[in-house]
């Protein structure tokens, strides 16, 4: 066997942890970076947040704080008298806090703990459910049936798979389903209205069956949930619907304009829904005819190095202590570095967003120029990679309200003068050309490519279709259908 040596040449691309650390850092959200921030402080010593306050002295800290609790002390005690008249009431004196609030009594404790229990908070529609079994008269069977039941209901407040869970309590309490239909009955007469119907139908016919009986068009607002189904009344083409039930156009309409007030899902009203509040990372503001872009200051703390372990640095010694400081020293630096890069990136980019789109900020959405991530990638010298990074999940306020960084962008559009529109700025065109129309003769599609023809953009009439679409507006027929 004949050996050789052989030289090859190559190249590769290591990314180092810091790079690393500085690529993840950049597509970070505002939350994410407040969680990643907070786990940075908890898990390094080094690392501190700087509220912007030198240190004083402690000495003169304790000195004032002793003198300011005399001065209290002293004016309280001259503001109580030693001794109170016999025939005084302490409130008379001193009214530090308000009376308590009397004890309920004990026949209603049941009832104070629920409603204090439910002051601050949305109460769970299980244990609403369970609060009002306890209020009712059941026997002991009768209870265990309906917790039963009560557990069955979801959140929307609807039973599902009745044949089965029927079934088994049969079985399992050794009775029959007149007993457990029994049971149901007087749980469709708790709060919410129509909570435990087995069906959207049966749940909007509970809530009717509750109204007043002498409720305009009650009556045949209960035959069509008994007895139609209910996609018919999605098509809105009622006179079939009409002539079947036997009754005038205007009163169907009625009957339907009230089964629109029902609630389909009557456990919504306990759920809790989280609010997700919007944290603009950029503020854009207009000062002296030129527009002004900043960073969010309170978005995340400012961090520095602590002082007090850097100087157990300068120790010259190899301990096992030092040589944890000093991996905590590098891991801060690195952490530093990387968050000062998150920022000088993404204020470039907002600022290169701003300067492209000062049309839109001036004029509104019609004005929106074409924007993609390779003009910003190309005008700073970057990769569209980091651009798309550091407009992910972030967002920039404006006079003109809050928008994502990626709302900015869009694809271009030729038009008849050989320059170009965005997408968005066509799309606001189109919403604006639908709210002025006529409501007896909607603009087709057709006609909405020719207006957008007139004013200089050829579109075909599938694009104005997509972006129509995308604007959540009816085809011309069904805007035509819901203004006769």
């Amino acid at each position: 066997m004949k050996q050789s040596l052989n030289l090859n040449l190559s190249q590769s691309l290591t990314m180092t942890p810091a790079l690393q650390q500085a690529i993840r850092m950049l597509q970070l959200s505002t939350l994410d970076l407040k969680t990643e921030i907070q786990e940075a402080l908890d898990s390094n010593v080094m690392l501190e947040a700087d509220d912007g306050h030198d240190e004083i002295d402690t000495r003169e800290a304790t000195r004032a704080e002793t003198a300011e609790t005399q001065r209290t002390a002293s004016e309280t005690s001259a503001d109580i008298p030693e001794n109170l008249p016999v025939d005084a009431d302490w409130n008379d004196i001193y009214s530090g806090s308000a009376a308590p609030a009397p004890a309920p009594a004990s026949d209603d404790e049941d009832y104070w703990d629920y409603r204090q229990a439910n002051l601050t908070s949305t109460p769970d529609l299980h244990a609403h459910l369970t609060w009002q079994a306890d209020m009712h008269r059941f026997t002991e069977t009768q209870r265990a049936i309906a917790d039963h039941l009560i557990d069955a209901i979801n959140d929307r407040g609807l039973l599902e798979d009745w044949n089965e869970l029927s079934s088994r309590l049969i079985q399992d309490f050794e009775t029959d389903e007149a007993a457990i239909e029994t049971v149901l009955t007087e749980i469709h007469r708790f709060d919410p209205p129509g909570v435990a119907g087995r069906t959207l139908a049966e749940c909007l016919s509970i809530q009717l069956h509750q109204m007043p009986a002498d409720t305009p068009a009650r009556d045949i607002a209960l035959r069509i949930i008994d007895n139609e189904p209910l996609e018919c009344l999605a098509s809105r083409d009622l006179a079939p619907l009409a002539r079947r039930l036997g009754i005038e156009p205007e009163a169907l309409e009625q009957a339907i304009g009230l089964i629109q007030t029902l609630q389909p899902h009557p456990g919504e009203a306990f759920t809790d829904h989280e609010s997700n509040y919007v944290v603009p990372e950029v503020f854009v503001t207009r000062q002296s005819s030129r527009w002004h872009v900043s960073l969010n200051s309170e978005i995340a703390p400012r961090l520095r190095i602590n002082s007090q372990y850097l100087a157990l640095i300068k120790r010259a010694d190899k301990s096992a202590d030092q040589t944890t400081l000093k991996s905590h020293l590098q891991e801060a630096r690195f952490f530093l570095n990387s968050l000062k890069s998150r920022n000088d990136t993404l204020l470039q980019v907002a600022q290169t967003i701003v300067e492209a789109q000062r049309a839109f900020l001036e004029y509104g959405e019609e004005a929106m120029k074409p924007l993609v991530l390779r003009d910003v990638a190309e005008q700073l010298e970057i990769h569209e990679s980091t651009v798309s990074r550091a407009t992910a999940n972030k967002y920039m306020q404006t006079p003109r309200g809050i928008f994502e960084l990626k709302y900015f962008f869009s694809s271009h559009v030729s038009t008849t003068d050989g320059g170009s529109a965005s997408a968005t700025a066509i799309q606001a065109m189109i919403k604006r050309m639908v709210a002025d129309e006529r409501p007896g003769k909607p603009l087709s599609d057709s006609k909405l490519a020719e207006l957008l023809l007139e004013n200089g953009i050829k579109v075909a009439r599938r694009t104005v279709a997509k972006y129509r679409e995308a604007l959540s507006i009816a085809p011309s027929h069904e805007r035509r259908r819901q203004a006769s």
